[in-house]
């Protein structure tokens, strides 16, 4: 059987040493539409090394982002990565992450659900340095075809959106290069790069990577409603929904109440079409 869920649920972590410095978190930030305007003191705070913070998504590319990956590799998982779908995305951070850092990073699957025609692998990576934990990452891998092995069907984790208008709305413009740029953080994927490429995948040209849509959204929730302050956030969560492409223009919208902003994700230019779904930040 393709995946033997008690042999991945058994199997050692996986560990590894990474190290990150201004320059890889500036890089991140600026894949995610960071600088504009270029002297905004708002801006100022993801692009200048001498104001510079660190968005919590900044953990899901630190060490260049393998760790996750790599729990693909796990004992009792041997699955066709062309049935592979990055379903969802949380992170949760312990404190804040420093600018400059060392940290060993493990990561195990933590979680393997039976949906029926199709399994989910959660793949966890937590990091940690000589202060202590620093973040836990947790990756939705939906595998299409491997279901129906008899194991667990998992939580749903679905969230109701308010029956009400959102306390914000606000739209992000994603640049033409944008996807070449967030590259350069660590995922080389070339459905983001190459048209050829994201033509045999059935895309009429590269679509922009989920990750860099989940960095954008977050980053415009702490802008929008937590001060630019990411020491704020504690947790933030996505499910997604559907592909977006360079040029189009996110339209994010937010509800908030008791620590907690629920937040929806389309493409502006195609009917509201969804992007990000299930999409929660926690915050002080």
């Amino acid at each position: 059987m393709p995946i033997d869920a008690a042999a991945a649920l058994a199997a050692e972590p996986r560990r590894a040493e990474i190290g990150w410095d201004h320059k890889d978190v500036q890089l991140y930030h600026l894949g995610l539409g960071a600088g504009i305007p270029a002297t905004d003191p708002g801006e100022l705070r993801y692009t200048l090394e001498s104001r510079l913070q660190v968005l919590p998504g900044f953990a899901t590319v630190a060490g260049a982002g393998t760790a996750a990956l790599g729990g693909m590799g796990a004992p009792g998982i041997d699955v066709d990565l062309a049935a592979v779908l990055h379903g969802g995305q949380t992170v949760r951070v312990h404190r804040p992450i420093p600018v400059t850092g060392r940290a060993v990073q493990t990561s195990k699957v933590a979680a393997v659900y039976d949906k029926g025609k199709a399994a989910v692998i959660v793949l966890r990576t937590e990091a940690g340095d000589d202060d202590g934990p620093l973040w836990t990452n947790d990756a939705e891998i939906f595998v299409r075809g491997e279901g129906g092995f008899g194991g667990e069907r998992g939580p749903s984790d679905r969230l109701t959106v308010p029956e009400r208008a959102p306390d914000r709305t606000v739209e992000r413009h994603i640049r033409e290069d944008q996807a070449l740029l967030y590259r350069l953080s660590g995922d080389w994927n070339p459905l983001h790069a190459d048209p050829a490429f994201a033509e045999l995948a059935g895309f009429e040209r590269p679509i922009l990577h989920g990750l860099c849509t989940y960095g954008m959204t977050l980053k415009a929730v702490t802008d929008t409603l937590l001060e630019g302050d990411v020491s704020r956030i504690a947790a933030y969560r996505t499910r997604f929904a559907g592909v977006v492409f360079p040029g189009e223009t996110l339209r994010i919208r937010m509800w908030t109440g008791d620590g907690r902003v629920l937040v929806t994700v389309t493409a502006a230019e195609r009917d509201d079409a969804p992007v990000l779904t299930d999409t929660l930040v926690e915050h002080s």
